[in-house]
């Protein structure tokens, strides 16, 4: 199958926002935001979802024009009201608003209400270690799991992200939902016509499924038993009760086309030197990215790695080799394509 280069991937999929009246600027960080996903080897939040988004503009449950409003200006603290604009477009704007309040205060805080799926988390938390701060950045999501001791899905995956500066070693980034695995890779597996490994899901009667179709339907367990049902209550308070965001089954996801998110958000970023010399702590994570590498590895390893460094080999090797999707993928986005008349836009 043909590899595709990262760049017509992302003016395709710029064009195809800008067809739904998105602005230059947003359509391309949009676009890029999804590409980098696809880039960083995670498929499941990459240009797979690029129909779901344009299903979202198109029925006006997602505004074109992303508009936040300043509702909160307290220091290091605020508030944004994204108005259902793009999740992408208000996360990255959040991280922003936060870095520039850490750099005068040491901390931002900053909270999003009424926006939408943003997408890879740690495309954002990136931006704060790119400046020389720790980012963190939760979200909640569309139920997917049920709450521990529970068999109705009410609580979401609700994905967070951690980057700090690695000095030589480039950012050191967590990126994780408290799923057992995100539900994108259900999505992902059933275009590849693949089963999924037991202990992902269970179907709409409560029984273990190897069968994607049948665990979108039915319910995504937790990680680690009740600590990922715990923690993903715990990022909703933060994205959601505090933010004044919609929580638990008020959320939707953006593969339900005509009901509007209501997600929320919570973007924070701490300002290394307003702890200690920044050089100070870039030496200090060498050395603990060396010492974590020179663990020997355990049965079954190569070698150990650091957080975020399988997606930083993927990017090299994606940027050079060129990006290979499942032909569900490219038949979704042809269909795309076909119907927006972008077929001279495709890259394939």
């Amino acid at each position: 199958m043909t590899a595709i280069a990262p760049e017509p991937l992302i003016d395709f999929a710029a064009a195809v926002f800008r067809a739904h009246g998105v602005p230059e600027s947003d359509a391309r960080l949009f676009a890029d935001s999804l590409v980098q996903a696809d880039l960083w080897g995670h498929q499941s939040h990459g240009v797979l979802r690029l129909p779901w988004y344009a299903a979202r503009l198109k029925s006006g449950v997602m505004a074109a024009l992303t508009a936040p409003e300043l509702v909160v200006d307290g220091g290091a603290v605020a508030v944004i009201d994204g108005h259902d604009g793009i999740g992408q477009v208000l996360a990255a704007k959040a991280m922003d608003e936060a870095i520039a309040r850490a750099k005068e205060h040491g901390i931002g805080a900053v909270a999003v209400r009424n926006s939408n799926h943003f997408g890879t988390a740690m495309y954002f938390t990136r931006m704060a270690a790119a400046r020389s701060c720790v980012g963190f950045l939760a979200t909640n999501a569309s139920p997917a799991m049920a709450p521990w001791g529970g068999r109705e899905k009410l609580l979401g995956n609700n994905p967070w992200s951690i980057a700090a500066p690695g000095g030589a070693h480039g950012p050191v980034v967590l990126d994780i939902a408290n799923t057992a695995v995100a539900r994108g890779k259900l999505y992902l597996a059933k275009q590849r016509g693949e089963e999924i490994p037991a202990g992902w899901a269970m179907n709409a009667a409560g029984a273990p499924t190897t069968d994607p179709a049948e665990g979108i339907a039915g319910l995504i367990l937790p990680m680690g038993d009740h600590k990922g049902s715990c923690i993903s209550v715990m990022m909703d308070v933060l994205s959601g009760v505090l933010t004044g965001a919609n929580f638990l089954g008020g959320v939707s996801g953006p593969y339900q086309a005509e009901t509007r998110s209501g997600a929320g958000h919570m973007a924070l970023a701490l300002d290394i030197a307003a702890f200690r010399p920044l050089a100070e702590f870039e030496a200090d994570m060498e050395k603990l990215i060396g010492d974590l590498k020179s663990v020997p590895p355990a049965d079954g390893f190569d070698e150990v790695l650091f957080p975020g460094e399988i997606e930083a080999r993927a990017d090299a090797r994606n940027r050079r080799d060129g990006l290979v999707f499942p032909e569900d993928t490219r038949a979704d986005l042809r269909d795309l394509a076909r119907e927006m008349g972008l077929e001279s836009h495709l890259p394939f």
